[in-house]
């Protein structure tokens, strides 16, 4: 139990809880002192509305994002209540207001949480209207509680400046040994493969998002004021990590076949199951350790499990007397190699926390950084081109609009005592998708209703005013760190902390109660009835467009994959930068699927094609990173036409799944190509023919490589048929 506190203690959610709990009490208790009880709470709620906008970020942007933030939430405040009055001039400002402060999230995640705080903002001005030089006044105390909590927040930075990306690497870390293990499950030979696949998905997810914080973090903090030790350490890392997770991408086996080839030497598979399992384990104790801020010093000896590996493959060779050119000698040749590569990796990664790294290539590795970090760009022309139907975020947008508007006059019509908490619940739960909706709408009613029951109960007992102020600060810190993690709980907890603020404001507290549990059920009721009947934005209609980005993304990182082939040389920033955009695209493309599996069977349009697609374009990338890696890794021979035309005909494939599934027209003779196909193949396997006849040293690695492009290549072309062929199940389907 302790452990799990400390845990929970020293995690990022924690730290940005306690920054906002300190930020947003210390105004309201020394104002309440001074008797200046008003001001306090103004103070405090401009830190509450700045604090989901202080995102990872280098110094600069958070500065500017939070400086700029609370300048908008106090004129969003002004407004408010200067127009509060005037019924003709206020109705039209607010829906105005709204469906702007909504619209912004079209500017990605800064803006999005910018947003919400608006909303916020917004919604909680209906408390206590204020005129004249008050409201005035009220907006800039707001004002100063932003500013305040940005004091708060850079004291908390500089304090411990790298422990949020220690603690980013540190999940990261976690994430990816968990993705070994599921590698190491693949070899059991019951194991039910599609399913770990899924799981594999699934998790690659989780890393894209990881990956995409830290590299804006790390990269920025390199370009902009070059590289410190602890800098040095962490950018080590988190170069390691991606290189492990695309090297486990990259190498892909043909279990059965391997399974079958070794049924009377098992331990072959054995030892390399243990491995995976010991190297899994071994990430594991890192994670644990850099989580913690504790010296690591692993008792697993890897390198023993490499080596018993290696000597099993050696006697499996020698018992069966195969020659290092057969098939099986190339899949164990190549099982043997990525084992070894990922020790080595894992071992980087290991030294790197230990400052073991004597030197690192920064100059190739990170050449043109700059361009693998998102940009900070808000053109205006970004916010008219959505205003339209086809576009999510003005759906979104309109239907929130539309549903706080309702509720504010719900409020104002009948006798609730506070319209500001119909339009606060509307605006937490509301979410874009309706599975989300629906779930927060359940976790806010349930937390709304337990925290109020164990609130009343607890100001039954007591009136004290310090302990009922000290118990608020506790569940408002609880509350928000459980806020993102498990809303239930953070709802509860919130519910609690206000229920004890309002016992210490006012003695008719269960009047009170009530009214909240009143309030929460409309809210929560009209955000889940809106999310299903106005402008809907179920998942099916959007997942189009994430398999197209995604097969075009794999598209372009097999051409550049091609290109790299044929040049050689140093990395091009265009292949890395390909490989980037293709793993974040299949990323998003799961994480489309795993939100329509939330939404209501009847939504659940067109999913086995979905899930097919998924599963194939994941396939294709791991064929790419696969010919890509071993490119990287070995002396290549030059490029042949075979090789060329085969590629080119891929990605003609997949050209062609895009505009079926875009509905555009094209050009394809598929017996014509098949035969030129079948030619270029056949080329390539006389190549193989000749190099196998030389049997000699020299012709070993050209026959490795030849192997491994003819492997890829079919496998590459295959998968092309099949996204083409289940584009057009998934284009006829959604038709009828």
């Amino acid at each position: 139990m302790l452990r799990k506190i400390i845990k929970h203690a020293q995690s990022v959610a924690f730290a940005s809880a306690l920054k906002v709990t300190i930020a947003a009490a210390l105004p309201a208790v020394i104002f309440s002192w001074m008797g200046q009880f008003d001001i306090g709470v103004a103070c405090a709620l401009g830190a509450f509305y700045a604090h989901p906008t202080d995102i990872p970020s280098t110094i600069r942007h958070k500065v500017n994002g939070l400086l700029v933030a609370s300048a908008i939430f106090a004129g969003l405040i002004l407004i408010v209540n200067l127009t509060y009055h005037y019924n003709l001039i206020f109705y039209p400002v607010l829906a105005i207001l709204l469906f702007a402060s909504s619209m912004l999230t079209v500017y990605g995640q800064r803006a999005s949480q910018v947003s919400f705080s608006a909303l916020l903002a917004i919604s909680l001005s209906f408390a206590h209207i204020r005129e004249g030089w008050e409201a005035l006044w009220y907006a800039l105390y707001t004002f100063s509680g932003g500013i305040f909590y940005l004091l708060v927040s850079l004291a908390f930075h500089y304090v411990q400046p790298f422990r949020y990306v220690e603690i980013e690497l540190a999940e990261l870390i976690r994430l990816t040994a968990k993705y070994l293990k599921l590698r190491g499950d693949l070899w059991n030979v019951n194991a039910d493969r599609p399913k770990i696949i899924q799981k594999q998905l699934d998790l690659q997810v989780k890393i894209n998002e990881i990956h995409e914080n830290l590299r804006q973090i790390l990269f920025s903090n390199k370009i902009n004021s070059g590289i410190s030790g602890q800098s040095k350490k962490l950018l080590i890392a988190f170069i390691t990590l991606v290189e492990i997770q695309e090297l486990a991408l990259s190498t892909s086996f043909d279990h059965d076949k391997l399974i079958d080839y070794l049924k009377d030497h098992p331990e072959v598979l054995e030892d390399y199951q243990d491995l995976a399992y010991k190297l899994a384990s071994k990430l594991k104790k890192l994670s644990t350790s850099v989580h913690k801020s504790i010296k690591y010093g692993s008792k697993q000896d890897i390198n023993k499990a490499l080596k018993k590996l290696e000597q099993a493959v050696e006697n499996y060779k020698n018992d069966r007397e195969i020659d290092n050119r057969t098939e099986v000698a190339m899949m164990l040749a190549n099982m043997s190699k990525y084992a070894k590569n990922q020790v080595e990796k894992i071992r980087m990664v290991d030294r790197a926390f230990a400052l073991a790294i004597k030197s690192f290539d920064f100059k190739e590795r990170n050449k043109g950084l700059e361009q693998f970090m998102t940009q900070q760009y808000y053109p205006l022309s970004t916010f008219f081109d959505n205003l339209s139907f086809s576009s999510s975020f003005f759906r979104h947008s309109l239907r929130l609009t539309c549903t706080i508007m309702v509720g504010f006059l719900i409020g104002k019509v009948l006798p609730f005592q506070n319209v500001y908490w119909i339009l606060l619940t509307i605006v937490v739960i509301m979410r874009p998708g309706y599975g989300l909706t629906k779930e927060r709408s359940y976790n806010r009613t349930i937390g709304t209703l337990v925290g109020a029951v164990l609130a009343f109960g607890i100001v039954s007992i007591t009136t004290s005013h310090l302990f009922l102020s000290t118990l608020a600060i506790v569940c408002m810190l609880i509350g928000i760190y459980f806020n993102q993690s498990n809303y239930k709980i953070g709802a509860t907890f919130i519910t609690m902390y206000v229920v004890f603020v309002y016992g210490i404001m006012t003695p008719n507290i269960h009047e009170v109660i009530q009214f909240r549990i009143a309030d929460t059920l409309v809210g929560a009721t009209l955000a889940f009835l809106a999310n299903h009947f106005l402008w809907p934005s179920w998942e099916f209609l959007n997942t189009k467009n994430f398999i197209t980005h995604s097969v075009d993304a794999n598209r372009l990182y097999l051409k550049e994959t091609a290109i790299y082939y044929n040049n050689k040389g140093i990395i091009p920033i265009e292949y890395r930068l390909a490989r980037k955009h293709a793993f974040i695209e299949i990323g998003n493309l799961t994480a489309s699927f795993q939100r329509m599996l939330q939404e209501p069977k009847s939504k659940q349009k067109l999913l086995p094609q979905i899930n097919k697609l998924a599963v194939l374009n994941h396939s294709l990338l791991s064929a790419t990173a696969s010919l890509g890696t071993y490119i990287q890794s070995h002396k290549t021979t030059s490029a042949s036409e075979s090789f060329n035309f085969i590629v080119e005909t891929v990605s003609k494939k997949l050209s062609i799944s895009v505009s079926i599934l875009n509905k555009e027209p094209y050009d394809f003779n598929p017996e014509k190509d098949q035969q030129a196909l079948n030619m270029r193949f056949d080329e390539l396997k006389k190549v193989r023919e000749k190099i196998y006849a030389l049997n000699d040293e020299k012709s070993h690695d050209q026959m490795q490589e030849v192997q491994l492009v003819i492997e890829q290549l079919t496998w590459m072309n295959n998968i092309a048929n099949n996204i083409l062929r289940v584009s057009q199940e998934f284009v006829a389907a959604n038709t009828n």
